[in-house]
């Protein structure tokens, strides 16, 4: 026999999360492939996000493919839907929060922001395929590469952004001079 269920999505607004003074945000800009959105959503939740915020034309996070590569963290951190990505940039940052984006080509490299990651913080990452588009980029308060000392041209968002979070969080426990 089978079993049938009826279940609500939770309905979370990226104010409600902003006014809960957050310091740690994840934003995927159009994200599409819900294996990494969901490793997001895990990443984010293990390193203390307050939210995941999916921004843009993003993959519905409550996708089956999605829910299971969270490992159930989709029932842990709050997941908000915004379709403006320039508009929750900049909510974010009247909130409170610096906007950094992970780019290829960014002025300053995470080793260079990491004393500023102890501030309230919301990471920008793009979709795997082309990245943040230029105007969202732009909108960010600092573009942030990551220094890779081997031949690999770029990392996969679920690395990146496991890198980032990894330094945020690094940072808020006070381990950052």
């Amino acid at each position: 026999s089978g079993l049938v269920a009826v279940c609500h999505q939770p309905q979370v607004a990226l104010d409600g999360v902003l006014a809960g003074d957050p310091a740690l945000i994840a934003v995927a800009a159009d994200t599409s492939d819900p294996g990494n959105a969901g490793t997001l959503i895990r990443l984010a939740d293990a390193m203390g996000a307050e939210a995941v915020v999916f921004a843009g034309d993003a993959v519905d996070p409550y996708n089956v493919k999605c829910v299971r590569s969270s490992a159930g963290s989709i029932l842990s951190v709050p997941v908000v839907c915004e379709p403006d990505t320039v508009g929750v940039i900049d909510r974010l940052r009247a909130a409170g929060l610096q906007v950094l984006a992970t780019t290829l080509d960014g002025e300053v490299t995470l080793d260079e922001v990491e004393a500023e990651l102890a501030r309230p913080t919301a990471w920008l990452f793009g979709p795997e395929a082309h990245g943040l588009s230029a105007a969202v980029a732009a909108r960010a308060d600092r573009r942030v590469v990551i220094p890779m000392a081997g031949a690999a041209e770029s990392l996969n968002v679920a690395a990146a952004a496991a890198i980032c979070l990894y330094q945020s969080a690094h940072a808020r426990r006070g381990l950052v001079p």
